[in-house]
């Protein structure tokens, strides 16, 4: 949302834009408003240990009721499959305002997988008013619930904006974590980045997905290099098979400067994220999708990326490919992606100045 936030405050005469945040990753997202220069008006500061989404869900809603009763918006953006987001659209619609969900419609038609982000996004299409859509996929999937054309803007998604931005700072931008990266990284080795977090995938999948790291991590041409979610359900079965690997690297994660420098170093990336589906094609890199469905069907069809499941041999079947086919890496890595040219934030400027 942080190009869409400077988009709208650039347009004062038009708009007067307040950010609030709930802070439901606080680390994360006090990093990501510095690099990207966004002060926020409203700060919710709900980040609690060992927090619940029954807690998380009560606490969103009554400390949204304020800010909608000080502020009064005519217009709330809430982006994605968040459970803030989900919440933000319900408080946004007992005040009267219009819900305009960013990054809208995109389905994988199984409310178990992602949890809870499927439910999320479907919840919040049902209260918004205006569905700003990546791509005419996700409009047809809006169209088939009953969503009014005209309601519906394809602008494609802001997560490119983002992304594209970021990188044109990061060419006079360093920080301690990139610099961390530097002394680790093995440029004379092909990177993969692997990043996994998703709920779905805890126990037996994530078991099956670091034996399948395990196995590629034998090849002396490849280093490993996998930011450890702080879940205890990811750092433990992570800890305990890929612990000590020479060409496996387990570091903290990552802040969004250094995991967009990171994703621009690396060959190839797997993944169980949603996001990274859309930001690694627009850097050249191919994505190997560790779950049995994606919400982004239009990836697979561009073909930046293909999925794997949490099966060991496919995981490892197709990263070999990709590793020793220059060819099929090269059909990926130059695909065309899918999900927008960078200027998602200007065309929502423009649907809502015309609303």
């Amino acid at each position: 949302m942080a190009p869409l936030v400077k988009v709208l405050k650039s347009d004062g005469l038009s708009f007067c834009t307040k950010v609030c945040v709930t802070a439901q990753h606080r680390e994360m997202l006090d990093q990501v408003l510095d690099f990207f220069e966004v002060v926020p008006d409203f700060d919710l500061n709900l980040m609690r240990p060992g927090q619940n989404l029954f807690q998380l869900t009560a606490d969103l809603i009554t400390g949204l009721k304020p800010v909608m009763e000080n502020f009064k918006p005519d217009y709330v953006l809430v982006h994605g499959d968040t459970t803030t987001s989900m919440v933000s659209a319900l408080a946004a619609f007992y005040s009267g305002a219009k819900v305009c969900h960013v990054e809208a419609g995109l389905r994988t038609h199984d409310k178990w997988s992602p949890f809870p982000e499927e439910i999320n996004r479907q919840l919040t299409g049902r209260l918004a008013d205006i569905h700003f859509a990546p791509t005419e996929v996700s409009q047809q999937n809006l169209l088939d619930e009953g969503c009014k054309k005209d309601s519906i803007k394809v602008v494609g998604n802001t997560v490119i904006d983002a992304l594209l931005w970021a990188v044109d700072k990061l060419k006079d931008y360093t920080d301690n974590e990139i610099d961390s990266l530097k002394k680790i990284l093995s440029v004379e080795k092909k990177v993969i980045l692997v990043t996994g977090h998703r709920r779905e995938n805890f126990g037996e999948g994530f078991i099956n997905i670091c034996k399948a790291i395990k196995k590629l991590s034998f090849r002396p041409d490849v280093q490993i290099i996998y930011p450890v979610h702080l879940n205890p359900n990811v750092q433990g079965p992570v800890h305990e098979i890929l612990k000590d690997i020479p060409n496996v690297k387990l570091i903290s994660p990552l802040g969004y400067p250094a995991f967009v420098w990171l994703m621009e170093k690396s060959y190839l990336i797997l993944t169980d994220s949603g996001g990274v589906q859309e930001e690694a094609p627009s850097l050249g890199k191919p994505v190997l999708v560790m779950r049995d469905n994606t919400e982004r069907p239009e990836a697979l069809q561009a073909g930046t990326v293909k999925l794997v499941g949490t099966v060991k041999e496919q995981i490892t079947g197709a990263a070999f490919q990709l590793l020793d086919d220059q060819h099929e890496y090269s059909l990926m890595s130059k695909a065309h992606n899918p999900y927008g040219d960078g200027k998602s934030s200007i065309r929502i400027l423009e649907v809502l100045k015309n609303g």
